[in-house]
């Protein structure tokens, strides 16, 4: 096997897979290094994918051409919308993923992906040389060379597991930890590596379970999933769901002293979104009962997650606990939940690229950037992966922007407000949400995606021609002015089948003008313009503070200026802002904490006092 390539990865996990398939897909010789190339992408933890923001990542990993969606139309098992009694902005799809599939069948997407070249290793070194990268050094003492490497190693660097008071080192479960390479990334780097924590919950015995005392969680009845082209969507093993109770409660709050994260073992910080079970309890008093999903692992293994048991307390409790929650009366575990530490490296020292600022060359992804998350591991290793391979061709970097992609949005949090624990998007996160829906998705990042050569001419002919019908649609609308039935229709909060389907007909001979059938209007045509309708004018709002923001970037900031009392800035951001004393509105907007709404506050006071001053 040669040893010179233009890009390597290292870390065969989601964010390292989307990071070769990108680089390789783009052009450059690729190499993905790994403990084993056959268990690439695999889901140590929750077997799902999406959800409320981090669907929104899948999608956009979906538009700018990334494996992960594709992955997902072949290997999931259901497929739920979430929030549907909310406005399409912050809805998000939730797939229940076959994980062995999935990585099965990953596997096999990347070995047939021409210019990549799949290994089976352990790198314990990161090679550099006067402030850029060389390559990578493995265990065995074998240099491999690249001017573009990415670092996507998830849990496994200095992985250490704890089930109680017994603790082993471990990248996860049955695998080994990977040690000396986080060192020399720091060290390369010149910043100090941190420890974050997470954990997994018990596996359970598939038919040792009474179904009948479980609540089924409906399936949805949907035309899409990530991916550009229609699905007919099935449900094909459904999900379930339970609670825990007093008597769980007692048993586990009876037994924290025996938990690895109560007993002062762990010393990383866990993710506070997705906490362990014993700290629902011991952080929650109050609360009575939480949820506990029951999800299939795959479609041939007797074997579910319960999703909100996610514990490192011993096996002999996690026994005790699992039985008292009803319909796990009988319920067999399989595997033993499991809390995990691992380093990371403080996102502050990256650029919006996902390059270090100290190596050239060098790029991390996923964990290792304090996330959690298979979404949010993909997004990054789809960028860090676009962009080693830009590095290696001397192109300007890619940079998605937070106003116009929920994945800018992480980066840009990560990159300047660092992680002080794991990172998880939500639709909250995001200014601009009106702007960063599912349903616009490929119209706001598809036309990246072909630039880069990851889309090809026949799927972007299709998402042109969608985009050409939603223009029609919507100048229909308008045409139709804001008395008719269709405007008030799609303006309303209902938007249930029937709804749609009597849109649909009211459109028909409003599109016929615009040489349209309604036969093409799709169900997410149909989201699109109602969302673009009914959220009309506040988009317009969104679209002028964006424009507004990205104008007065330049301006200049007094260096007297004064924000102490500012009308409109917290008192925080005063604080932040005298201690920063930014030159200009762009180096305000780099400022942790710094909202775009304290910018246009800035903005407005900065032009007063020019104003003020000129007259």
């Amino acid at each position: 096997m040669k040893d010179t390539f233009d890009v390597i990865v290292v870390g065969g996990g989601h964010a390292g897979v989307e990071a070769a398939y990108a680089a390789a897909k783009m052009g450059s010789a690729t190499l993905l290094v790994t403990l084993d190339v056959t268990h690439v992408a695999t889901m140590p933890c929750n077997p799902s994918i999406g959800g409320l923001g981090k669907g929104h990542i899948v999608f956009e990993v979906s538009a700018l051409g990334g494996l992960m969606p594709q992955l997902c139309s072949k290997t999931y098992l259901q497929a739920r919308m979430l929030n549907t009694s909310k406005g399409p902005a912050v809805q998000g799809l939730r797939l229940q993923i076959d994980k062995y599939a999935y990585s099965a069948l990953a596997y096999e997407y990347l070995s047939a992906t021409p210019n990549l070249t799949l290994m089976s290793q352990v790198v314990t070194e990161l090679v550099t040389e006067n402030g850029a990268v060389r390559g990578v050094r493995t265990e065995d003492g074998t240099m491999l060379y690249a001017p573009s490497v990415v670092i996507t190693t998830g849990t496994f660097l200095n992985g250490l597991m704890h089930v109680g008071r017994t603790r082993y080192q471990a990248g996860r479960r049955g695998e080994r930890a990977v040690y000396g390479l986080s060192a020399s990334i720091g060290n390369a780097m010149g910043v100090p590596v941190s420890r974050l924590k997470t954990g997994t919950p018990p596996r359970l015995l598939t038919s040792s379970i009474d179904y009948n005392q479980l609540e089924q969680q409906p399936a949805e009845r949907l035309e899409y999933l990530y991916e550009f082209d229609p699905i007919t969507v099935v449900e094909k093993i459904p999900c379930y769901v339970t609670t825990t109770n007093a008597t769980t409660h007692e048993i586990i709050r009876k037994s924290l002293h025996l938990s690895a994260l109560y007993s002062g073992n762990i010393k990383g910080i866990g993710p506070r979104y997705c906490p362990s079970i014993e700290d629902k309890v011991g952080r929650y008093p109050d609360r009575d009962a939480h949820h506990v999903f029951i999800e299939p692992e795959g479609a041939s293994i007797e074997e579910v997650y319960p999703a909100g048991l996610s514990t490192s307390l011993p096996l002999e409790v996690q026994d005790a606990y699992i039985h008292s929650i009803k319909g796990l009366e009988h319920a067999v575990i399989t595997k033993c939940g499991y809390a995990i530490e691992y380093d990371f490296i403080q996102p502050t020292n990256l650029t919006t690229s996902l390059e270090a600022k100290t190596v050239a060359g060098l790029f991390l992804a996923g964990q290792i950037n304090g996330t959690t998350g298979y979404e949010e591991a993909a997004g990054q290793g789809l960028v860090a992966g676009i962009n080693a391979h830009l590095k290696h061709a001397d192109k300007e970097p890619f940079i998605l922007s937070r106003n116009e992609s929920y994945i800018g949005v992480m980066i840009d949090d990560l990159v300047t407000l660092g992680a002080d624990e794991p990172y998880r998007m939500f639709t909250s996160r995001a200014e601009r949400r009106l702007l960063l829906r599912q349903d616009n998705v490929f119209s706001r990042l598809m036309p990246y995606g072909k630039q880069l050569g990851l889309i090809d001419e026949d799927l972007y002919q299709k998402f042109l021609r969608e985009k050409h019908i939603i223009e029609c649609g919507i100048s229909a609308v308008r045409e139709a002015g804001t008395s008719s039935t269709l405007f008030k229709l799609l303006h309303g909060s209902e938007f249930t089948h029937d709804v749609q389907r009597e849109i649909k007909e009211l459109l028909h001979p409003l599109l016929a003008r615009h040489n349209v059938s309604a036969d093409d209007v799709s169900p997410r045509i149909l989201l699109c313009i109602h969302a673009e309708i009914k959220y009309d004018g506040y988009l317009d709002k969104e679209r002028r503070e964006v424009e507004k923001t990205q104008r007065f970037q330049a301006l200049k900031i007094p260096v007297d200026f004064v924000y102490t009392n500012t009308p409109g800035l917290s008192k925080e951001l005063q604080q932040k802002l005298n201690f920063y004393r930014p030159a200009s509105i762009a180096h305000a907007q780099l400022i942790p904490g710094m909202t775009p709404a304290a910018i246009s506050i800035l903005i407005f006071n900065v032009r007063m006092r020019e104003k003020n001053y000129a007259a």
